[in-house]
């Protein structure tokens, strides 16, 4: 799934593949962010969620690896009257800052194996001490309900998974998985099997962990 594969599915329909409304999950964890805060939306796409979230007051960088994505989100956020700052690039090989962000934010992103935990730590560290991640994927259980999600359930979270990769990070305010009703486009769509993860770095903890 490398830049040529979204920017052909993102470009296949004037209409937002996933949507133009916000993450169900995302929204339940408004109440953590405030006006004014900082916000790298990772993964965002089409950009219905990083859109949102400028839409409520924050300061949004989103990252993605299609431009053809990050062009139909600058679309959406004048369109919704908001600004992005959005930069086009490959997280498995992007230079991740450290230390600057109040809250990142990953909405079914799935990496490969080899790259995951590598791309989670660096969403980690990118964080200020007190900041949160919010993060939701689907559930290797979800191969068996066809609502969304990539064809390996390799790229796919557990509970366990999670908790591995953020170990010595991240203390975990949520970490579950369970079923959710999505409504996110043509993409997702109907029951879904999902991980959800809410992490807070320590207020003290230092950049370099």
């Amino acid at each position: 799934m490398d830049a040529d594969f979204w920017d052909d599915r993102y470009g296949s329909s004037a209409r937002h593949i996933y949507g133009v409304e916000p993450n169900a999950f995302l929204v339940r964890q408004r109440f953590r962010l405030d006006v004014g805060q900082s916000v790298l939306a990772v993964g965002d796409g089409e950009g219905r969620n990083g859109v949102w979230l400028a839409g409520q007051g924050l300061r949004v960088h989103t990252v993605d690896i299609s431009a053809v994505g990050l062009q139909k989100a600058m679309r959406l956020a004048l369109d919704r009257g908001t600004t992005l700052r959005t930069t086009c690039a490959d997280l498995t090989t992007w230079d991740w800052p450290v230390g600057q962000y109040d809250a990142v934010v990953s909405l079914f992103l799935h990496l490969a194996p080899e790259h995951r935990t590598a791309v989670h730590r660096a969403m980690a560290r990118a964080l200020k001490p007190g900041g949160v991640l919010i993060l939701e994927a689907f559930h290797p259980r979800q191969r068996e309900l066809g609502s969304g999600g990539p064809p390996d359930p390799a790229m796919m979270y557990e509970v366990a998974t999670l908790r591995a990769d953020f170990d010595g990070l991240l203390a975990f305010d949520v970490l579950e998985d369970g079923e959710e009703s999505l409504e996110e486009g043509l993409a997702h769509w109907g029951v879904a099997h999902t991980t959800r993860l809410v992490g807070r770095v320590a207020e003290h903890a230092t950049a370099d962990v």
